[in-house]
């Protein structure tokens, strides 16, 4: 989403039992740093920055994806974004990285694809879409509970994992201060209503990125944990294009009409969002425990929200703030379980 997680990492639903078996049988990579080696002392400075760049990357993305759009149509924004990233991840690899690195087959580009349209067109689309009509803080808010479709998604499929009893009341808490924060701030709400439609497409945007979540970490992945995320930039950007074609965008778009603040909000998010941000992100899964790593989930948010409210002038009130703490709360009783 705005701070979108590689899937295949991602520490909020446990792998399954035989995705477990299978990793405790593969031959540990030489280049593999456990937060208990003796090198991790010495690489404490650098995990510090790694999580500061995350934190900040992903915590600004909501507000530079509010400023990028000002100017920039929705679909042309996010496919560019998604397409430049992924492009220049599979070059980056493919010179920094050659050990490890190959196109991939015909199977692991229909993964990408399938995963990249769930996570990165509807998923990261429809959240870019409804920021249209919602405030930045609010949207990262409610995008902070998509770990809450994970787990939900990880029991109804086939031969998933029944959440425990407090994994249950999490996902109750998280869902109850969700609905508090759509409330609508007048007593009436027609269905017309922008934001109420904004609402709408977010919380469909979180529940695709879920399901294409647990979809992917049953997907084979060969090689850098870069490289399925790369390739599901090259996909989600060139549907999310093909998107923009399709709904008239690139027709009504005019180069001289972008502003220098929304050019300034897509470098970012090309730049920070996606390149550093994941890179950053891909390592600590690397050299930092899961559940460190996990605390994205709930920090961003909170970052977000004062992005907004402080760069945006986004309004905070109590409805917002009584959400936030519920919403976190939930999401650290669900990852830490």
């Amino acid at each position: 989403m705005g701070f979108l997680f590689p899937s295949s990492v991602f520490p909020g639903v446990a792998p399954s039992k035989k995705e477990s078996m299978s990793s405790t049988t593969t031959e540990p990579q030489s280049d593999t740093i456990t937060p208990t080696s003796p090198h991790a002392h010495a690489l404490m400075p650098w995990i510090a920055a790694a999580f500061a760049l995350v934190y900040l990357a992903w915590g600004c993305t909501f507000y530079g994806i509010r400023v990028a759009i000002e100017t920039i149509p929705v679909f042309l924004m996010a496919g560019t974004r998604f397409f430049i990233a992924g492009a220049i991840l599979m070059v980056g690899l493919r010179f920094f990285q050659p050990k490890g690195f190959h196109w991939g087959t015909r199977r692991e580009w229909r993964d990408a694809t399938v995963v990249g349209g769930l996570l990165i067109v509807i998923g990261n689309g429809g959240m870019t879409l409804s920021e249209r009509t919602l405030p930045s803080g609010i949207a990262a808010l409610i995008t902070a509970g998509t770990p809450l479709w994970m787990v939900l998604f990880d029991w109804l499929r086939p031969g998933g994992r029944r959440p425990t009893g407090t994994v249950a009341v999490g996902l109750l808490l998280g869902f109850g201060g969700i609905l508090i924060l759509c409330q609508p701030e007048h007593a009436v709400t027609t269905v017309a209503s922008p934001q109420l439609w904004g609402y709408l497409v977010l919380i469909g945007a979180n529940i695709c990125w879920g399901a294409g979540a647990i979809y992917s970490r049953h997907t084979h992945v060969e090689g850098s944990p870069l490289l399925p995320v790369a390739r599901q930039m090259l996909m989600g950007g060139l549907l999310l294009f093909a998107l923009g074609v399709g709904t008239g965008e690139l027709h009504r778009f005019s180069l001289g009409a972008v502003s220098l603040r929304s050019a300034l909000g897509f470098a970012y998010l090309l730049v920070f969002g996606s390149l550093l941000g994941y890179t950053a992100y891909v390592w600590l899964m690397k050299v930092s425990t899961p559940a460190r790593v996990g605390t994205v989930s709930y920090v961003n948010p909170i970052i977000a929200v004062l992005v907004g409210w402080a760069m945006g002038g986004e309004v905070l009130t109590l409805k917002i703030a009584l959400s936030a703490v519920i919403i976190v709360i939930a999401v650290v009783i669900v990852i830490r379980r």
